[in-house]
């Protein structure tokens, strides 16, 4: 069977279940099936680590750079090895189609997910939102990501609603992926509800608007079944 592996977002204890319950059925509906992975400090993980917000407020305490250093360091390293254990457990299973690996991920997660297809072998990436809060705070951010997508290994489908906190990140990554011969796509959806705190949950509440362009990239990039 091909998988989704999704890279839930920063919300607290099991908040990110909301998610996982709006978009996995969509998917297993389709054929595929869908994996979310709690890393350390969240839901089920919660007892693994500290909490990644809890560990950036505190070194926001000393500065605006020290919070921007502590994401970068956690997403590099500790989230990224949380991802990175969960896609090896996968590969391990008898019923996963190797070559048909998929990664998807919401705000924090969409950062995961062009780390991800950097590090992994993923056959495609959706990115959705990532980074929408954090991408103008600092300009190291933007560089991790933008390094990380023109090394992906697959290609990445972006997407956002216009009324995000900053659309900046999907269109600006899917413009250097394109520069560097990557292959990837870019999609800024109509406002979603009246906030840019409702445009960034349209990945989770917005899952009927997105769901067959993502679907369709997905089965596009990720080929036919070996099973």
């Amino acid at each position: 069977s091909p998988v989704v592996l999704f890279n839930h977002g920063s919300a607290k204890k099991m908040l990110n279940s909301i998610a996982s319950s709006a978009i996995g059925p969509q998917f297993t509906k389709h054929g595929w099936a869908f994996f979310m992975p709690y890393r350390r400090g969240q839901g089920y993980s919660e007892n693994q680590g500290a909490y990644i917000m809890d560990e950036i407020s505190v070194a926001h305490k000393k500065s605006l750079n020290s919070a921007v250093k502590k994401l970068i360091d956690l997403h590099q390293t500790d989230h990224l090895n949380d991802q990175m254990a969960a896609l090896s457990w996968l590969k391990k299973q008898e019923f996963v189609d190797q070559s048909r690996i998929a990664t998807a991920g919401n705000s924090f997660g969409g950062i995961q997910v062009v780390l991800g297809m950097q590090r992994g072998s993923y056959c495609a990436g959706i990115d959705a939102a990532g980074a929408a809060k954090s991408w103008k705070q600092s300009e190291k951010i933007q560089m991790m990501m933008k390094g990380a997508v023109v090394n992906s290994n697959g290609p990445i489908f972006f997407f956002q609603a216009e009324n995000d906190y900053n659309v900046a990140p999907s269109n600006v990554l899917a413009e250097e992926m394109l520069k560097s011969g990557k292959k990837s796509k870019v999609k800024i959806y109509s406002s979603f509800g009246s906030s840019p705190r409702d445009g960034h949950s349209f990945p989770y509440k917005g899952v009927s608007i997105w769901f067959n362009e993502v679907l369709s990239f997905i089965n596009k990039n990720c080929g036919k079944s070996n099973a």
